[in-house]
């Protein structure tokens, strides 16, 4: 019997007793008893308990005496019944064992520098450097798993909504996607270089000028940005173009796939339509545009009602244009001191000038109006604590959404197992960079909203787009838009965000030629995999989803790149490396 056909350690229950069998896998660990010895052994599917007795096979257990963790074995047995009160219901195997007459070693294996199993100490480093040893505890195969069965969801649902996969290439053109390319210089055209792609965006586009209507690609894009906890380089992400869609069409594929999925992978079933919240109310209600609703936090604005407070740090900021916001902490009147001002601290360290809270120091400065006014806006009750933040708007937005975060985080009102979708739409067609610039908010290819034309020019900070983004339990798991598809709005839009005539061609010419052969009206969207991964196993790490990772500073610690390279091929390649001056 070879391996390919032999039955899976983790498929064994009790209908198989008296099968006899070949398993192959790694023992995971090894007991002596005195006389018997049992090993677990593990495999992709799970682990199963094999008892060695001396006995029986005797030439087995005399194998068996030098096994050692993370050895792979060929195993020969029957399966029988785990003796009454010898069950182990922690395993799906634990009703049975296999009584082992015969063991072949395969393959031996040094002490792992880590322990291959779920509650790991290691360092993630360490469990980095050595992924395929990670990969091999049960949390991490069974997330592996989890993504290879949502992404075979995906592709059964494509196909049956009559959407064409289309492979798009990996060497591009680089354009202003809203990240730094990765470049790759050209052996033949030296001096030059093509760009990894950030998304398949222009590409498909063109797809849809081509005529083919309905596509969609699981693709890989690359991005050089600075890593988070939910950011890697290379992300996966289900890639999808429409012609002659609306809003409408897109939020009704997206919803069934989405309901699929959880129904094919989870056994869920998943309510739509979805809820539906403007950008504006996001950013107002949970001081972000990607809002968790697994807890109840809600932000008021109390900037009316403090017009002419006297309590200067809240004046101050109204006075310059900004905003006061704020929200009940249920139960918080039992908060520490040192609790509210590891607040602030956050507060600050988010930008903010700090945090105000109310029953607190605040009080004195506060009219009995203002006070009641601060607690109806909140729905505080008795035992609540009001936080406040004032100023500049989106600061405020920002503040307040990080801090009714860590709030659900430290007093535990995250409701897990809810699967709370979402859609943020409209969105806004632009929006400030970390500068203070104008930058567009989604990509500069999405189209404004119609009745909002008129904006463009004057204040285009108020322009809707046409811009959507579907966010589960605070995730932004995939966003799209309905895409400009005449040449000369496109060629405005490109203008308001500062771009000469000679850089649009350069950049874009390709594109608006096109557009001069009959373009349809189109729209699509783009979900990231890893993201919907880390949402549906609900971890904030997306290495916990990813199989071979790089670290946040971008290395490959088990591969040891970047590395340098032979001078010859970079002579090839007409590049010269001019290492940075050391500093004095």
């Amino acid at each position: 019997m070879s391996g390919f056909s032999a039955p899976h350690c983790g498929s064994l229950r009790a209908s198989d007793e008296g099968r006899e069998l070949e398993l192959y896998g790694w023992v995971a660990r090894r007991r002596d008893h005195g006389g018997l010895i049992f090993i677990d052994l593990r495999d992709r599917w799970g682990a199963i308990q094999v008892v060695f007795n001396p006995a029986h096979a005797p030439q087995a257990h005399t194998n068996a005496s030098d096994l050692r963790s993370e050895y792979v074995v060929r195993v020969e047995g029957k399966v029988a019944r785990r003796r009454p009160g010898a069950e182990n219901p922690r395993m799906p195997t634990g009703e049975v064992e296999v009584v082992a007459s015969d063991l072949e070693v395969i393959s031996v294996a040094k002490t792992p520098p880590f322990a291959i199993e779920d509650d790991v100490e290691a360092d993630e480093a360490t469990r980095l450097k050595y992924r395929y040893l990670d990969i091999r505890r049960p949390k991490l195969t069974h997330n592996l798993e989890l993504r290879h069965r949502v992404v075979q969801a995906i592709h059964r649902y494509m196909d049956a909504h009559e959407f064409m996969e289309v492979e798009t290439p990996m060497l591009l053109k680089g354009t202003p996607e809203g990240s730094r390319d990765f470049i790759v210089p050209s052996r033949l055209h030296p001096g030059e270089f093509f760009a990894l792609p950030q998304s398949p965006q222009q590409l498909k586009q063109l797809l849809m000028v081509a005529g083919i209507g309905r596509y969609y690609q699981i693709a890989r894009c690359l991005r050089d940005e600075d890593l988070r906890a939910d950011r890697v380089v290379e992300i996966t992400q289900l890639d999808v173009e429409m012609a002659f869609c609306t809003e409408e069409d897109v939020f009704e594929l997206i919803e069934g796939l989405w309901a699929k999925v959880w129904k094919d992978v989870l056994g869920i079933d998943i309510p739509t339509p979805f809820r539906r919240i403007d950008m504006r109310e996001s950013l107002l209600k949970y001081g972000t545009d990607k809002p968790d609703l697994r807890f109840d936090l809600e932000i008021a604005d109390v900037s009316d009602a403090l017009r002419e407070t006297g309590a200067t740090v809240l004046r101050g900021a109204l006075d310059a244009g900004g905003v006061v916001r704020c929200f009940a902490v249920p139960g918080g009147k039992d908060m520490s001191r040192r609790e509210l001002d590891d607040l602030a601290v956050l507060a600050r360290g988010a930008g903010a000038k700090g945090l105000a809270w109310a029953p607190g120091p605040l009080d004195r400065h506060l009219s009995e109006g203002e006070m009641a006014a601060i607690k109806s806006a909140a729905g505080a009750g008795a035992d609540d604590i009001v936080l406040l933040v004032a100023d500049r708007r989106r600061k405020a937005e920002t503040v307040m959404g990080l801090l009714r975060r860590e709030i659900a985080r430290r007093r535990k009102l995250v409701r897990h197992g809810e699967w709370n979708f979402l859609w943020v739409y409209p969105m806004y067609l632009f929006e400030e960079d970390d500068l203070g610039n104008l930058t567009y908010g989604h990509h500069p290819f999405t189209s404004p909203w119609p009745e909002d034309m008129a904006l463009l020019a004057e204040r285009p900070y108020d322009v809707r787009a046409r811009a959507y983004d579907c966010v589960l339990n605070g995730v932004e798991i995939s966003g799209g838009s309905i895409r400009i598809h005449d040449r000369e709005l496109q060629e405005r839009v490109f203008g308001i965000l500062g771009m000469d005539e000679e850089r649009i061609g350069t950049q874009f010419g390709h594109l608006l030629d096109a557009f001069e052969y009959g373009v349809p009206p189109h729209g699509g969207i783009a979900a990231g995999i890893d993201r919907l991964m880390m949402a549906i196993v609900e971890t904030d790490n997306i290495r916990d989803v990813v199989a071979f990772p790089k670290t946040q500073s971008h290395q490959d610690l088990m591969l040891g790149a970047p590395s340098s390279v032979d001078p010859k091929q970079l002579e090839e390649l007409h590049i010269q490396v001019i290492p940075p001056e050391k500093p004095s």
